[in-house]
């Protein structure tokens, strides 16, 4: 269960301080993200979860590192603690790692680290956490002990300490700790929970799902406010469901996020959001969306949208080009849900269009995370050389949009419009929008996801104002 303390015969007079690793030194919860895990990429074990837990959580943490082995170099460290930690030790102090973890990713981390005198952990029979901890410590360090801890569990390990270290702590538990126990220090929390999930929910995304309009703006449907309410319940159904999908997502990915370069900052990977929370958070997200997409008319389309991105998120998006493939479908499939919710069926040009014009982002955002990854992606079927290719694919995708507008103005359905030579404009300003987005890419200045550049990026804007001024004026001009 623990190592006994080294001896230091120039160690500081001060208590020693024993740390917490879970919500303390590292902004996650080894435990919980092992039992997530194991629900996506294992879900034929669960009920054998169930049965280690019978057998007590000490067991079932201990199998559950058998099966995911940790990863120190990646976890998210709370990197003012460390600071501090080391600090302390290089004063003389003596520091223990002292957590309810299993005793193998406890020692592995206090390896990776190199700062601690001693590890106290879970050994597959006793769960070290609450009063077990403080008896532990107690008997290891009689003189007295300093502890660093995040939670409630942590108010009886503080009541046998001589003083205490908050961490990451609710501002209610950090006012109990102040009113009861001789704090030596407290860090402050970085981020809201509430604040880190929101982010993860990501609904500057649900720009996409604006998409839904479009059937019943290209079909002329601006007065109908029938069409209008379906197309805004349409918009929120397909937000919410959406945004539950990303969490899926980013619960799933957890363990490969923390080793992108960008994606490790992920409000899961990173710590500053709760995974329990996150699994709330998608449940209610999901109920509430498709409760919503059946009051549009278009459930049947939503349903197949989500259940084509969990099948993406758990296995297309790892197979190469198929996962380019249906992020193209997957935007084309908004438009077709926001025909069928107003009425507006979309036509056969709307649909070749998409498909071209989104199966050219989908290589874009592809090609520029292979630039960022300069070698195999993880987890997907990608290698850093396939990178030129993915872009050559992209610009030909790009082109037969534009010419798929081109030749839709040959058609006789531009004579639904009064002044159809200002759709000329169209063509003109994909064909600048693309070729733009793909010299950021070859440049290496292109955000993995186009839809995140356009969002940030002023030419953006002002190419579609004027897309929006030709579409205005092709319809009421004389």
């Amino acid at each position: 269960m623990l190592n006994a303390p080294a001896s230091n015969a120039e160690a500081s007079t001060r208590p020693p301080l024993a740390v917490d690793l879970d919500g303390t030194l590292i902004r996650c919860d080894l435990f919980t993200e092992a039992m997530i895990r194991l629900g996506f990429e294992k879900p034929w074990l669960l009920p054998a979860l169930a049965g280690w837990l019978m057998r007590g959580r000490a067991h079932a943490k201990a199998r559950l590192a058998g099966v995911f082995p940790p990863h120190p170099e990646a976890l998210p460290y709370d990197d003012r603690l460390v600071a501090w930690i080391r600090e302390e030790r290089a004063d003389g102090r003596t520091i223990a790692l002292a957590t309810a973890s299993d005793e193998h990713a406890a020692r592995a981390i206090a390896s990776h680290l190199d700062c601690f005198d001693a590890v106290f952990a879970s050994d597959g029979e006793t769960n070290l956490k609450s009063q077990r901890k403080a008896d532990a410590l107690a008997t290891a360090y009689p003189q007295g002990f300093t502890y660093a801890g995040n939670e409630s569990a942590d108010i009886k390990v503080w009541r046998a300490a001589a003083s205490a270290v908050v961490v990451n702590a609710s501002g209610s538990l950090t006012r109990r700790a102040e009113r009861n126990f001789s704090v030596e220090r407290t860090f402050a929390p970085e981020h809201g929970a509430l604040r880190g999930l929101l982010k993860a929910m990501r609904p500057q995304q649900w720009a996409k799902n604006l998409l839904v309009f479009v059937p019943m703006l290209a079909g002329h449907g601006w007065l109908n406010m029938e069409a209008w309410r379906h197309a805004f319940l349409a918009f929120f159904a397909l937000s919410f469901v959406a945004s539950g999908l990303y969490l899926v997502n980013d619960l799933s990915d957890i363990s490969a996020d923390r080793q992108h370069p960008r994606k490790k900052r992920r409000p899961f990977a990173s710590g500053a959001a709760s995974p329990v929370l996150g699994v709330a958070a998608l449940l209610a997200l999901l109920a509430g969306g498709f409760a919503i997409g059946a009051a549009s008319g278009a459930l049947v389309p939503l349903i197949f949208y989500g259940t084509t991105s969990a099948l993406y998120t758990f296995v297309l998006k790892r197979v190469t080009l198929l996962d380019v493939f249906t992020l193209a479908g997957l935007y084309t499939w908004r438009i077709v849900l926001g025909g069928v919710a107003t009425g507006f069926l979309a036509s056969d040009w709307l649909l070749a269009f998409s498909v071209f014009f989104f199966f050219s982002l989908a290589l874009v955002k592809r090609a520029a995370e292979v630039d960022v990854m300069r070698a195999d992606l993880i987890g997907r079927g990608y290698r850093a050389s396939d990178g030129a290719m993915l872009k050559r694919m992209s610009v030909g995708a790009g082109m037969m949009s534009a010419l798929v507008l081109a030749l839709y103005l040959q058609e006789p359905a531009r004579q639904l419009y009064r002044a159809p030579e200002f759709l000329w404009a169209l063509p003109a300003a994909v064909l600048f929008w693309l070729s733009r987005v793909w010299i950021k890419l070859d440049r290496g200045e292109m955000h993995d996801d186009p839809l995140a550049f356009a969002l940030k990026d002023r030419t953006s804007w002002a190419v579609g104002a004027l897309v929006v001024a030709a579409f205005a004026a092709a319809v009421i001009a004389r």
